[in-house]
């Protein structure tokens, strides 16, 4: 057993995890960050999901870190690929031409990007990087965790780190109950809540529905893959409320629920400058081949890109069989939702719908190589749920619904440390659940949602803040994973400089005074302008 320290250590290197790191980085302290699997960056990069972003990201709305991210894959795209002379002026560079964001990009884009954010602190000694490592036990004092057992993923020894502040930016909130942290699950009920859209009931295991994504591109030549073995069963499936079995273009509409019919045009030919990727707009999921694309082969020279590059985040590879934490056959179900992924393609391979009537695209061919898996599919699965802590504060969907806020705009809270927007977005979940999708205001993430009831050197920096499962659907996405990170690790680092617990910073007014002014330094928006939610 090998041991570590630093001045803090974050377990996860999703995006909040980065974000955590950068922040105490910045603060000139020294941190431990690890992470599972071969890439930095979470949903964006092992997860394979292009950024879900609010439709006012290039003018405010963000952290500044979070838009030197964004910057950057733009300034890569223009010194290492062979743009058009139009695309490289395109101010708002776009490179997938996607319709669900302004930056939808490969992902292996990102991780070169996070990696040359984080080499100058490699460089100095003052970051550790423990990679590919992911957490096993962890020892406790009292309301204090002393040290995190980590344990390498191929089997190659374990680690102890210790330090006097512990952020816990995992997926799914794995320290939480390693260290005996209170914690919620699932939905929460209408009697503890108040929330219109909760049930009577608490459904502690009922979570949105995971993904597994995957890339793929349309050439010539054959490229079926092997005939998945659960592929029978899936063929067969139907939810109840989906209108069609779920390997179909139909499915429910996520803001009406009437079924409805996508299409899918592989490489379409548009003009990527003329892509409308606000979602107020338009609905982008129609045709599902541009909706998540990664690489609009027109915004290269010719000849570049023999096809589009589109990433498979559709309605048909939502896995709602079961949890994948906090049940004993968790990997099984995990296992299962890569089943799922590799059965939707088999499926458009060889079975789908074509617009000329026929069946089937053999010429869809899964690019492994963009995701950097050694099964083609993503490396992670796509966790949209995690546990949460039990926090000072829960923020609550009567806090930012549109409907019950209406022009008042969400709350405003007192300890605000960032802003997000996104609508109210569950997808199907594992308690037999249709989308739940609600308009929202454009929001403010309160501190008391980052500091745990009880534990005193434990933080959330990820999707595991004091959210409910409802309002999770709103502050799950990208930018607002990022400034839950970032804020947890400029926390640690002010408690750190001034020698105090999270909990001070809160109670005490001129101490969160601050707080507040040192995020604000940093480029942290803590409030919004007057904008109308959606």
């Amino acid at each position: 057993m090998v041991e570590t320290s630093a001045d803090a250590v974050v377990v996860g290197g999703g995006l909040g995890g980065v974000a955590a790191a950068l922040a105490l980085l910045r603060a000139g302290r020294t941190v431990i960050l690890t992470e599972e699997h071969d890439w930095l960056g979470g949903q964006l990069t092992s997860q394979a999901v292009p950024p879900d972003e609010h439709p006012w990201v290039e003018r405010f709305g963000v952290t500044a870190s979070y838009r030197a991210l964004r910057d950057g894959i733009r300034r890569y795209y223009r010194e290492h690929y062979p743009l058009t002379e139009r695309s490289r002026a395109w101010r708002h560079l776009n490179p997938g031409a996607g319709h669900v964001s302004r930056l939808c990009h490969e992902p292996r884009v990102a991780v070169a990007v996070i990696e040359a954010m984080l080499a100058p602190y490699r460089g100095s000694g003052r970051l550790r990087v423990l990679q590919p490592y992911r957490p096993v036990g962890a020892q406790v004092d009292g309301d204090t965790v002393t040290a995190v057992e980590l344990e390498h993923r191929n089997g190659g020894g374990r680690i102890t780190v210790c330090a006097p502040y512990v952020l816990d930016a995992t997926e799914t909130g794995e320290l939480l109950p390693l260290t005996g942290t209170e914690y919620v699950t699932g939905f929460e009920s209408q009697a503890e809540t108040g929330e219109p859209s909760a049930p009577a009931q608490a459904q502690p295991l009922n979570m949105q529905a995971v993904s597994v994504c995957f890339a793929i591109d349309h050439v010539d030549g054959d490229h079926t893959i092997e005939r998945p073995a659960s592929y029978d069963f899936w063929r067969k499936y139907q939810p109840p409320f989906w209108g069609d079995r779920l390997l179909s273009w139909r499915c429910p509409k996520p803001q009406t629920l009437e079924i409805m019919e996508r299409s899918f045009t592989p490489n379409p030919g548009d003009d990527p400058l003329l892509m409308d990727a606000d979602q107020r707009h338009s609905e982008g999921d129609l045709n599902l081949w541009t909706f998540r694309r990664i690489a609009a082969r027109r915004n290269f020279v010719t000849g570049a890109y023999a096809s589009d590059i589109t990433l498979v985040n559709w309605p048909m590879i939502d896995y709602m069989e079961g949890p994948v934490f906090d049940v004993p056959d968790a990997d099984r179900h995990l296992e299962a939702a890569r089943e799922l992924s590799r059965s939707v393609l088999y499926w458009m391979q060889t079975e789908a719908p074509r617009p000329d009537g026929g069946t089937g695209f053999p010429g869809l061919r899964l690019r492994g190589d963009v995701t950097g898996s050694a099964d083609g599919l993503a490396q992670a699965a796509y966790i949209r749920e995690s546990r949460r802590i039990r926090a000072l504060y829960t923020v609550v969907e009567q806090d930012l619904s549109l409907a019950i806020r209406g022009d008042k705009g969400a709350v405003d809270y007192d300890d605000a440390v960032g802003i997000g927007m996104y609508r109210i977005d569950l997808h199907p979940s594992t308690g037999g659940d249709n989308y739940i999708d609600v308009g929202c205001s454009p929001f403010q993430i309160p501190l008391g949602a980052l500091i745990p009831q009880r534990m005193t050197n434990l933080l959330p920096a990820a999707k595991n803040i004091g959210t409910t499962h409802i309002t999770n659907g709103a502050y799950r996405l990208h930018p607002v994973e990022w400034n839950a990170g970032e804020v947890a690790g400029a926390l640690a680092a002010f408690c750190l400089e001034r020698e105090i617990p999270p909990h001070a910073v809160r109670e005490k007014e001129e101490l969160l005074a601050d707080f507040q002014d040192g995020l604000t330094r940093d480029g942290v928006e803590l409030r919004w302008p007057r904008v109308a939610g959606y």
